[in-house]
């Protein structure tokens, strides 16, 4: 839609790759998210998840190592930080990857994406500049979203009462 009017696309564009978009649908599949509770580092609350590919887990060990990460990153203090963030563990199919997502100030969130190759959590790097979430880690990212602005933003109970029904709001099972 553009300015109210459905548009439809004869030619498409030339920087479209439909034989990579067509690769990208077939192998497009359920990935399993998993709540894993919340703990605290580098002074905040954080809501932990972890991202199985098929054949990969997110193991105790993987959990520990990304919550130090989370750790050190989040006791750099993030810009305006209000003390709540999300972190994931993806076991992916080609690494592995940990984000941290910290709510910031004026309705902001500050995202820090970690890779590595697959079962080697010391070697988890800052990823490049410009690499955002995947879909299935924009699936949990787009719930916390919707939890965040719902529990915390529009709640009208006291805080601590809205922070705890943020922390148990969560997405759990089969993504895409």
């Amino acid at each position: 839609m553009h300015d109210g009017y459905m548009i439809e696309h004869r030619e498409l564009p030339s920087a479209l790759d439909e034989d990579a978009l067509a690769a990208l649908s077939g192998a497009h599949h359920d990935r399993t998210v998993l709540a894993r509770g919340t703990r605290e580092a580098g002074g905040h609350l954080v809501k932990v998840y972890g991202i199985e590919a098929p054949g990969r887990a997110v193991a105790d060990g993987d959990l520990e190592s990304a919550l130090r990460l989370a750790d050190r990153h989040l006791s750099a203090g993030p810009r305006g930080s209000l003390g709540l963030a999300v972190l994931i563990a993806h076991a992916g199919g080609d690494g592995d990857y940990v984000l941290v997502h910290t709510w910031i100030e004026a309705f902001m969130s500050d995202l820090a994406i970690f890779t590595g190759p697959p079962g080697r959590p010391d070697l988890l790097r800052p990823a490049r500049t410009g690499l955002a979430p995947c879909v299935w880690e924009a699936a949990v990212l787009a719930h916390e979203r919707t939890a965040f602005s719902r529990h915390l933003l529009d709640g009208a109970s006291p805080l601590a009462s809205r922070v705890t029904t943020w922390a148990t709001d969560t997405l759990h099972g089969p993504v895409r």
